[in-house]
């Protein structure tokens, strides 16, 4: 694997500062130097969760207390949707140019893997999902080494079946690890292995769906305009309508106490 770290700059070499929000301690980074911290991480051989996070899952956290403390103990969480990044900006005058959205880490990472012989695993999804992902992913990044991949049960596993399952990717050797179970399955499994499997986990929720072709993607335009939602909205109306209601609604009344309680910050805490 070439040095890639090692000639990292100064700034990128330890996980990225952290902002409140709501309770929910999200990085203050961009793309660059997120897939840096990651690839550091990897050098260094140190195991982390890297969890990306959008409304619903910012909403979820900052309710559960159980859940946000797990959260709150990953190396990263980024902020995948643009109102996440937008709030960030208007209460701790973060300056974020830009989100870190789930979907676009994973195509950054898997063409940082692939140039510097980083094996990586693919853990959610479906079977029939999975298969057309790893072509996919074959396609756009020839060298990229998939140790291994598999789709889950949509039930609770055995204690047997997790064992089995930590085994198999520890024993694949995979450096990064995709988790693609949707919020918040994805953290709690990524935080009950984390000390299990000596790799990187990185939830990055719907985008082995997107990779795949099995979902459409919002136009950029959309995305841009913390849109998305409403995209997916129009898509699967029966199953993502209370999700978007409910938990838009509890963002904007968070955000709105936010702004009433305090002024605008920079109390970030390094991680």
């Amino acid at each position: 694997m070439t040095d890639v770290a090692a000639a990292l700059p100064s700034a990128a070499r330890a996980w990225p500062r952290k902002a409140d929000l709501f309770g929910v301690r999200v990085s203050v980074t961009d793309y660059d130097e997120a897939v840096a911290s990651i690839l550091r991480a990897v050098r260094l051989g140190r195991p982390a969760v890297v969890s990306c996070h959008a409304v619903h899952a910012i909403v979820t956290a900052s309710g559960e207390a159980s859940l946000r403390e797990k959260v709150n103990s990953f190396a990263m969480i980024t902020a995948d949707g643009q109102p996440v990044r937008w709030a960030l900006n208007l209460l701790h005058r973060a300056g974020m140019a830009e989100r870190v959205y789930g979907p676009e880490l994973m195509l950054r990472l898997c063409r940082a893997a692939s140039e510097n012989g980083i094996s990586i695993y693919l853990y959610g999804g479906t079977q029939q999902s999975l298969v057309q992902l790893c072509d996919n992913l074959r396609q756009s990044f020839p060298d990229l080494q998939i140790a291994g991949c598999e789709s889950p049960p949509f039930r609770p596993l055995t204690q047997e079946e997790d064992a089995a399952v930590t085994q198999r990717i520890r024993a694949s050797g995979a450096r990064l690890v995709f988790i693609g179970l949707g919020c918040p399955k994805q953290d709690l499994f990524a935080y009950e292995h984390q000390e299990a499997i000596d790799a990187v986990q990185v939830c990055v929720g719907a985008a082995f769906d997107f990779h795949a072709g099995v979902k459409p993607k919002a136009p950029r335009w959309m995305q841009d305009r913390g849109l998305e939602w409403l995209y997916r909205l129009g898509h699967e109306p029966k199953r993502l309508w209370r999700r978007y209601l409910v938990t838009n609604t509890v963002f904007l009344g968070k955000l709105g106490a936010a702004m009433i309680s305090r002024r605008p910050n920079n109390h970030e805490t390094p991680d």
